[in-house]
């Protein structure tokens, strides 16, 4: 129709009508660009929100995370630090409370990680949906620094427990794994990491059965070394949290104390 009016306007050589009719079609075109534009500006902000209340949400539980990789590896490291001191005889003790110390010695903790939304975002090069500097930041340094994927690999991979699992009978492991092993404690559950594996425990042990496993402990020549290994990689691991990491540590912090 505008076309058809602004052919007439040439033919009539109303040269008025045709500057009308023109700037009706760039007008046209303007706001239909405007509001499409508009549009998928709305659609990008209601993304972005959508998208970085997740990424705070998974930042969250990497916060507990966080929290409780520090906390458990402290109780690991108090054990192993009691078995070396009772096998060397610096600090004595009685044959159960070695069994347990020794055994918990040999536990790491391998948390899944709260990461689909940063991989997401990243895969799909739409990280910049996080407006926020600060939060982006902190996602990439959760997610791309190896300190938690080290710690599971030092438990892992940790002589220590290799020579401890080879040294004891498969039953007494098992009776320690279920009596004296780790708590189950609930992501974002902070007053339950100070008890999640240093509690107090008896193993129900025949008093003959202890005495056997603590002797096979004592008599193994490698035990004390590897010992004084996993306390100087769990020393290393909870340092490194705790000091060359505490850049991460605060802004996690903070992060998991804000409302949801």
């Amino acid at each position: 129709m505008i076309l058809r009016r602004a052919v007439a306007g040439f033919r009539r050589h109303d040269w008025s009508a045709v500057a009308v009719e023109l700037v009706v079609v760039v007008v046209g075109v303007f706001l239909g660009v405007q509001a499409a534009n508009w549009n998928e500006d709305r659609e990008q902000d209601k993304k972005s929100a959508v998208f970085t209340q997740r990424l705070k949400d998974d930042l969250r539980v990497e916060a507990w995370n966080y929290e409780i990789q520090i906390g458990y590896n402290r109780q690991v490291l108090a054990n192993a630090e009691r078995a070396a001191d009772a096998l060397t005889g610096k600090a004595p003790l009685p044959d159960e409370a070695l069994l347990v110390a020794a055994y918990r010695a040999t536990q790491f903790n391998g948390n899944s990680r709260r990461r689909a939304t940063y991989d997401e975002l990243t895969s799909t090069g739409e990280i910049g949906l996080i407006r926020d500097k600060d939060l982006r930041t902190l996602a990439m340094d959760v997610y791309t620094q190896p300190q938690i994927e080290q710690i599971d690999r030092h438990g892992q991979e940790s002589e220590y427990r290799k020579a401890f699992r080879m040294a004891l009978p498969w039953q007494l492991q098992r009776t320690l794994l279920d009596r004296c092993g780790d708590h189950v404690v609930l992501p974002g559950d902070y007053a339950g990491i100070g008890t999640v594996l240093d509690y107090p425990c008896t193993t129900g042990l025949a008093p003959d059965a202890v005495a056997s496993g603590a002797d096979a402990l004592r008599k193994d020549p490698k035990i004390v070394a590897l010992l004084q290994l996993r306390i100087t990689d769990i020393s290393t691991d909870v340092g490194n949290l705790t000091t060359y990491f505490a850049y991460m540590r605060e802004p996690l912090r903070r992060l998991a104390k804000e409302n949801p």
